[in-house]
């Protein structure tokens, strides 16, 4: 396919839905731009100098953890399956409790510019260096997936080829990010929340406006249909096969709660792409505060999109001459281009291109020029220099994303693809951080082995899972990887750490 079929799809897109997409970006960018026009230095490009108030980096961190994956992702699961996927979020909210109370003062009382120097402090340079290795793969590859479906959802909408969508997604992250740092990133995801919500909110509007009962109809239709089943209570113990599918299911309830607690705890408190947001605010205390309300948002949020999906199976139940899309994927961009009327395409739009734009580029340089660049490549550079490395490395983490986005631009099924990425790494990372946190065991070099020898085998444990060798759900993976990585780093530290490393007074 040439460059002059890229732009050259139908659209029923016209100028006032562009209009209203432009109006979020220019608002975005400029409040972007003023808030990171002054950056003195690594300081205030990764910390924002700890200067963010809580509650816009609360906001943050909620449209970090949505992103365009939940807002495509979410509609076409509850309009295929049920509600069954709000069961993980019952363990995540109390995975975030345990990460409030847990990691966050460690990570303040170490005064922390990225996540893996308290691994420094507790460990050695070497986990440091591992966990961060670990990091850039599950983090590249992850956001990856998400930049992927959210071009997908994009050239939809705007009837473009996928690959001029990922192209501009590239160029404008890398402008606004590389200009004014974290606190430009949190600042538009400010406008990024409310961009979602309010695109969410009017979507259930319309239809609850354009279904037979309006939201009661749509609420018996979908109870008459299963659709809103949350709760799966699995086969009981005494049936034949009930172990198959305790391991094989991840829609049990749980399993669902035990997995969204230990999927949850890694992704928020081991992957610097979240916790990121929650150490730009000046205390621990704020901190805190920022994640047990995230607690709030991301639930509403959640029943919003899943409300969406719902509405959207009703309303094409009842108009069944209507087309559906060739993946079912792409349900909410398609019933936004078909369907919805002008203004209101252009909010949906408007949302799915903000939430795409925040992509992690922020948290993997942080995490390049403090944990691998400064103490292993130039320790002794001035700021101006340390800036400049960062922008350019900003510069090479979005064409990297860019490509391998493109790569993965026929995958099916996104919503979950980014999960199983993480479910052979992150239990590596938690199980590193856990043995941190609670015990005093030394271990650095046995670290690396843990870590390695739980990748590998999660890695394996995934690949026969999904050619059906070994009946294992991927999400049975980060709890495997956490035990597994924190039982052999525990036993192997005498061995291969046998000098006793207590914990240092942090800066």
């Amino acid at each position: 396919m040439g460059p002059e079929t890229w732009f050259s799809n139908p659209t029923m897109l016209d100028l006032r839905d562009y209009s209203v997409l432009l109006a979020f970006l220019v608002f975005m960018f400029g409040l972007g731009w003023w808030h990171g026009r002054k950056e003195e230095g690594t300081a205030d490009f990764f910390l924002g100098r700890r200067s963010i108030p809580w509650w816009a980096a609360c906001m943050s961190f909620v449209a970090t953890e949505i992103s365009a994956m939940t807002i495509i992702g979410v509609p076409a699961t509850g309009f295929r399956e049920n509600w069954n996927y709000a069961q993980f979020f019952i363990g995540s909210a109390a995975s975030r409790i345990v990460i409030a109370f847990l990691f966050i003062p460690a990570f303040y009382h170490f005064n922390c510019t990225t996540i893996y120097e308290f691994l420094k402090h507790r460990f050695g340079a070497q986990t440091q260096y591992a966990a961060t290795g670990f990091f850039f793969v599950t983090r590249v590859l992850a956001s990856s997936v998400r930049l992927m479906a959210a071009c997908v959802a994009v050239a939809v909408l705007v009837g473009w080829d996928k690959v001029p969508v990922i192209a501009l997604f590239v160029v404008v992250g890398a402008l606004y990010i590389g200009h004014g740092g974290i606190k430009a990133v949190v600042w538009t995801n400010v406008v990024q929340a409310v961009a979602f919500m309010t695109a969410g909110a009017a979507t259930l509007v319309y239809l609850a406006s354009h279904v037979e009962g309006g939201a009661v109809g749509i609420m018996a239709a979908a109870e008459a249909a299963g659709k809103l089943q949350v709760f799966n209570w699995g086969p009981s113990v005494s049936e034949p096969g009930f172990l198959q599918k305790f391991f094989s299911d991840p829609n049990i309830i749980w399993v669902a709660v035990l997995n969204g607690f230990f999927g949850s705890m890694a992704a928020f408190g081991t992957d610097h792409e979240m916790m990121q947001r929650l150490l730009t605010v000046e205390t621990r205390a704020a901190s805190q505060r920022t994640m047990l309300l995230s607690i709030v948002g991301s639930f509403v949020v959640l029943m919003i999109f899943l409300s969406v999906g719902t509405g959207l199976f009703v309303f094409y139940q009842q108009n069944p001459a209507l087309p559906l899309p060739e993946g079912l994927d792409k349900i909410y961009p398609h019933f936004t281009t078909s369907v919805m009327p002008a203004f209101m395409r252009g909010l949906v739009l408007a949302a799915v291109v903000l939430a795409s734009i925040d992509s992690p580029l922020s948290s993997l340089t942080a995490s390049f020029v403090t944990d691998i660049y400064k103490p292993l490549i130039k320790s002794d550079a001035d700021e101006a220099h340390y800036m400049r490395v960062s922008r350019l490395s900003i510069c090479a983490f979005a064409v990297l994303l860019g490509v391998l986005a493109y790569v993965f631009s026929h995958v099916d099924k996104m919503l979950w693809v980014a999960f199983k990425i993480g479910g052979v790494t992150y239990g590596s990372l938690l199980g590193v951080f856990l043995l941190g946190l609670l015990t005093k065991r030394p271990a650095n070099r046995a670290n690396i082995w843990a870590m390695t020898v739980m990748a590998v085998v999660n890695a394996v444990l995934l690949y026969l899972s999904e050619l059906k060798v070994f009946p294992l759900g991927w999400s049975w993976l980060v709890i495997l990887g956490t035990f597994g990585t924190f039982g052999l780093a525990w036993a192997l530290g005498p061995v291969l750490d046998p000098e006793r490393q207590e914990p240092q007074a942090g800066g």
